[in-house]
C-alpha cells in the first residue's frame, strides 16, 4: 500500500494545470459535476508494449470522484451511460484507451444541464512501442469535437481533463471562453484517476511544470515536416534546435507556442526575490527567495537558463542549466534556494571546425543568466559573465560523424550544409546474414549440463564466488571456459521464475547463477498468468513534469524493490531518449525535450533503483526517437546534435548515477547499427564517459551478434547466437580476447547484484 500511495502523490506532483479562468478550480465541497466522455471509464494509466503493467486493480476519474463523494456528486445516470457503452466496445474487441466517443443523448445532456452547471470532459490517448502517433491522435477525432460542442454550449462552467501520454492538439481550448479549466493528468498509473480527482477538488494543489513544449499545431514542430517522410530513415535537420532550443531562438517561433516549457499553475500564487547570481570558482550560483502569496499551501519549481552568445557556432538563445523545486509552502511561508552549475556546462561543440574541431568550446562573450518559472518568463538577471578568449573545455575525437545529412538548421532559421562523408564501412559479414523475421522472437536455448552433486561440486572449476571472495582474478575464472561457455555465456539465458524477458549467466557447472531481467518503465511487467500484480506508477513524462529529482528516486527505490522481492535481478528501466516530435509513440516512456531534465530526474531514478542491490538498465542507446521500422531505420543527425541533445542526459546519468547496465537501441544512426558501433559503445560511453558496467542490445535485433561483441555490446538479448560467434572465430575476425572482455562485464554484473 505505500507503494500504490506513493503512486498516486507522484501521479498529483506531475499534473499540469494549464488553464484555470474565473477561479472555477478546486471545486467547491458540495459540487455536482456531469462527466463527459468516455475517457472518464476507459482510463490508460501507460503505454503499451514494455511499459505495459499488470495490476490489481485501476482507478478511473469516475472512481476517483465516487471515492470523493462526500466533496462532490456525479450525476450517476449519465456516468452509467458512459460505463455501459466502454463495456460494450471493451467486449467488440476494441482495446483501452482507443475506444470511440459515443454521441450523448439529447435527454441526458437536458437532464445533466438540469442537474449541474458544471461539466467535466475527459479525453484520452494511448500509443505503444511498435507505432507511431499521426495527426488524428494528436488532434481531436471529429466525435470529440462534436461533444466537446455539445457540452460547451449547455454548460456554464467547463473542465477538460487530458488522460494522454504525451503532447496532443491545446488549441481548440487555449482562448476558448467557454471552456473555463484544463489539467493534463497524463498518463497516471494505477491511481491516475483518483489523483486527479483529488486534485479537481482541492486536495492539494497542481504543481506540477511542463517537461515540453506545447505548440499551437502539429507542422509547428520542425520534426514534423520529415517524420513520416521515410520508413528508411529520418534527417533530423532540426539539429540542436529540438523543443523549447527551437521555439525560443528561431525568428518567429515564439509566437506559435500555446504552453512554454516549464509552465504550470497553482491554486496559490508565488512571489520570487532578485536573484543574485555570481561565480565562485568554477561555478555559477544563483540565490533567491521564494514565497508563497497566495491563500493554499503548494509547491513552486525555480528554474535558471543560460544564454551563450552566438559567437561562430550558433547557439540556442535559453538553455536550462539548474532547477529546484520547493517544499511544500504555506501561505506568507518563503524558502531560500540556492541553484548552482559548473561553468563548463554552457560549452558548445565544434563538430565542424569553426572554432576547434572536435571540442567542447566556451566561445568568446557574454554569458547571460534568466531566472524565473518557465522558459517564456525568467527575467534576466544583473550578472553577465564574460569571456575575453575562446576557452577549449574538452578536446575530443570526432566520433558518429554524419554521411548523409545533407543540411541542418542555424540559430537564425537558415540552414547551412554539412560535408558529406564516405560511406560507413559496415564490415560485410563473412557470414550469411540472418533475416530479422529468422530472429524475431526466438528464446534462448535450453541447454543440456552434466549432472553433478551440489555438496561434492567438481574442484577442478573454480567457482564465481571465489572472484566475490577477492581468492581468484577474474582473468584466471575466464580462462578455464571454452570458447563454447563464453559463447554461450555473451547472449540471454531461459526464463525462470516470474520473468518472461530472459536472463543472463546461467553456468551452474562454475558457480554462474541466471540473472533475470524484467521490463519497464512504468512499473515492474512480469508473466500475468504468475497472478504477481505490480504498482503501475506514472509513466515517464509525469514523472518528468514533477521536476523533483528526490521524488523519482523514491519511485525508483520503491520500483526496484519490487523488482528484487521477484527475484528479479535487473530492470530494463529508464528509458532516456529525446522528445524530438510528438509523433514518436513511445514517448510516454521518455522523459522531456530537454536533455538536462532528463539526465537529472532519470539520474535520479537510477539511484534509487540501484540503492536495491539490483541494476538498472539505462536505453535506448541512442536516438531512439522513432518506432516505424525502428530495426532498420537511420537517424542522420550532425555530431553536435548527437552530442549536446540526444547522448546528453546518457552522460549525465553515467556520470553521476553510474548505472551497471546500458541497452543499446535498435536503429542506424549515420549509416551504422548503434549495436554494432563501436564509436557509440567504446569510444563515447566507455572511453570519454568511463562507464563501467555491462551493454545489452534491445531484444531481437538486426545487428550480427559477433560485430556487436567487436563494438563492446556485451551481451546479444533476447538470445545469442553463440555457433556463429565459433564460426566468426574460425574465419578471424573474432578473437577469444574480446569474447572475454565482454564476459568479464557480464559477469560483474551478476556479482553486482544481490537477491
Amino acid at each position: 500500500m505505500e507503494h500504490i500511495a506513493l503512486s498516486k502523490e507522484a501521479a498529483k506532483e506531475g499534473m499540469v494545470l494549464l488553464k484555470n479562468e474565473g477561479e472555477v478550480l478546486p471545486l467547491k465541497k458540495g459540487s455536482k459535476v456531469a462527466l463527459f466522455g468516455k475517457a472518464a471509464f476507459d482510463y490508460v494509466k501507460g503505454g503499451g508494449g514494455s511499459g505495459d503493467v499488470t495490476v490489481s486493480y485501476t482507478r478511473n476519474l469516475y472512481e476517483g470522484f465516487r471515492t470523493l463523494a462526500d466533496r462532490v456528486v456525479v450525476l450517476e445516470e449519465l456516468a452509467q451511460f458512459y460505463r455501459k457503452n466502454v463495456q460494450e466496445q471493451y467486449a467488440a474487441g476494441k482495446e483501452p484507451g482507443m475506444t470511440e466517443e459515443p454521441e450523448v443523448p439529447e435527454e441526458l445532456l437536458r437532464k445533466a444541464k438540469a442537474f449541474t452547471e458544471i461539466a467535466v470532459i475527459s479525453i484520452c490517448r494511448f500509443s505503444g512501442e511498435g507505432w507511431d502517433r499521426d495527426s488524428k491522435d494528436f488532434e481531436l477525432t471529429s466525435q470529440e469535437a462534436a461533444m466537446v460542442e455539445q457540452v460547451k454550449s449547455a454548460f456554464e462552467k467547463v473542465i477538460v481533463v487530458l488522460n494522454v501520454g504525451g503532447i496532443v492538439d491545446t488549441e481548440w481550448f487555449k482562448e476558448d471562453p467557454c471552456i473555463q479549466s484544463v489539467l493534463l493528468a497524463w498518463q497516471g498509473g494505477m491511481e491516475g484517476g483518483l489523483a486527479a480527482a483529488e486534485l479537481l477538488v482541492g486536495e492539494g494543489s497542481p504543481c506540477g511544470r511542463l517537461a515540453d513544449t506545447f505548440a499551437k499545431k502539429l507542422s509547428d514542430y520542425p520534426s514534423s515536416d520529415n517524420f513520416h517522410d521515410s520508413q528508411d530513415h529520418v534527417d533530423y535537420t532540426d539539429d540542436i534546435y529540438v523543443g523549447y532550443r527551437y521555439f525560443e531562438t528561431i525568428p518567429g517561433a515564439d509566437k506559435k507556442v500555446n504552453y512554454p516549457f516549464g509552465f504550470g499553475l497553482s491554486y496559490t500564487s508565488f512571489s520570487l526575490s532578485k536573484p543574485v547570481v555570481e561565480k565562485r570558482g568554477e561555478k555559477i550560483f544563483v540565490r533567491l527567495e521564494i514565497c508563497n502569496t497566495g491563500r493554499v499551501s503548494g509547491k513552486e519549481v525555480v528554474q535558471v537558463y543560460y544564454g551563450a552568445p552566438q559567437g561562430k557556432l550558433g547557439k540556442p538563445a535559453k538553455v536550462l542549466a539548474a532547477f529546484q523545486k520547493t517544499g511544500l509552502l504555506q501561505p506568507g511561508e518563503t524558502q531560500t534556494a540556492v541553484l548552482s552549475f559548473d561553468v563548463n556546462h554552457m560549452a558548445s561543440y565544434d563538430d565542424l571546425g569553426k572554432v576547434a574541431k572536435s571540442a567542447y568550446i566556451l566561445e568568446k562573450g557574454p554569458y547571460r543568466f534568466y531566472v524565473g518559472t518557465s522558459v517564456r518568463n525568467a527575467a534576466e538577471a544583473d550578472y553577465v559573465l564574460t569571456l575575453e578568449e575562446d576557452i577549449i573545455v574538452e578536446q575530443l575525437s570526432s566520433k558518429l560523424a554524419p554521411v548523409q545529412l545533407q543540411k541542418r538548421m542555424l540559430s537564425d532559421g537558415s540552414y547551412e550544409s554539412l560535408p558529406m562523408g564516405a560511406p560507413v564501412d559496415t564490415d560485410a559479414n563473412i557470414l550469411e546474414p540472418l533475416k530479422l523475421g529468422d530472429v524475431d522472437g526466438l528464446t534462448p536455448v535450453v541447454r543440456f549440463r552434466d549432472r553433478y552433486v551440489l555438496w561434492k561440486p567438481d574442484q577442478s572449476k573454480h567457482k564465481l564466488a571465489e572472484v566475490a571472495e577477492g581468492s581468484l582474478p577474474m582473468e584466471e575464472f575466464l580462462g578455464q571456459l571454452s570458447d563454447e561457455e563464453l559463447a554461450e555465456l555473451l547472449g540471454g539465458q531461459p526464463n525462470t521464475g516470474v520473468a518472461n524477458t530472459f536472463g543472463y549467466g546461467n553456468l551452474p557447472e562454475y558457480g554462474v547463477p541466471s540473472i533475470m531481467t524484467a521490463d519497464g518503465p512504468a512499473g515492474l511487467r512480469i508473466l500475468p498468468e504468475c497472478g504477481v500484480h505490480t504498482t503501475a506508477w506514472p509513466c515517464a513524462t509525469m514523472l518528468a513534469c514533477t521536476w523533483n529529482p528526490q521524488l523519482a528516486e523514491q519511485v525508483g527505490e520503491a520500483g526496484g524493490a519490487e523488482v528484487k522481492e521477484n527475484n528479479i535481478g535487473a530492470w530494463l528501466t529508464p528509458a532516456v531518449n529525446i522528445h524530438r516530435s510528438p509523433l514518436c509513440g513511445r514517448n510516454f516512456e521518455y522523459y522531456s525535450e530537454d536533455p538536462f531534465l532528463t539526465g537529472k530526474m532519470a539520474a535520479a531514478m537510477v539511484t534509487g533503483i540501484q540503492s536495491n542491490h539490483v541494476a538498472a538498465t539505462v536505453k535506448h542507446f541512442a536516438l531512439n526517437n522513432k518506432e516505424e521500422n525502428r530495426k532498420n531505420s537511420d537517424s542522420r543527425a550532425s555530431e553536435r546534435a548527437i552530442r549536446e541533445i540526444y547522448l546528453k542526459a546518457f552522460e549525465i546519468i553515467v556520470k553521476e548515477a553510474k548505472p551497471w547496465s546500458i541497452m543499446s537501441s535498435y536503429n542506424i544512426i549515420n549509416g551504422h547499427r548503434a549495436s554494432e558501433n563501436r564509436e557509440l559503445l567504446e569510444g563515447i560511453l566507455r572511453d570519454e564517459w568511463g562507464f563501467e558496467g555491462m551493454v545489452t542490445t534491445d531484444w531481437w535485433t538486426g545487428g550480427e551478434h559477433y560485430k556487436e561483441v567487436k563494438a563492446g555490446n556485451d551481451v546479444k538479448m533476447g538470445c545469442g547466437f553463440p555457433e556463429r560467434l565459433l564460426q566468426a572465430m574460425e574465419q578471424g575476425v573474432l578473437t577469444r580476447r574480446e569474447m572475454e572482455v565482454c564476459a568479464k562485464r557480464v559477469l560483474e554484473l551478476i556479482l553486482r547484484v544481490d537477491l
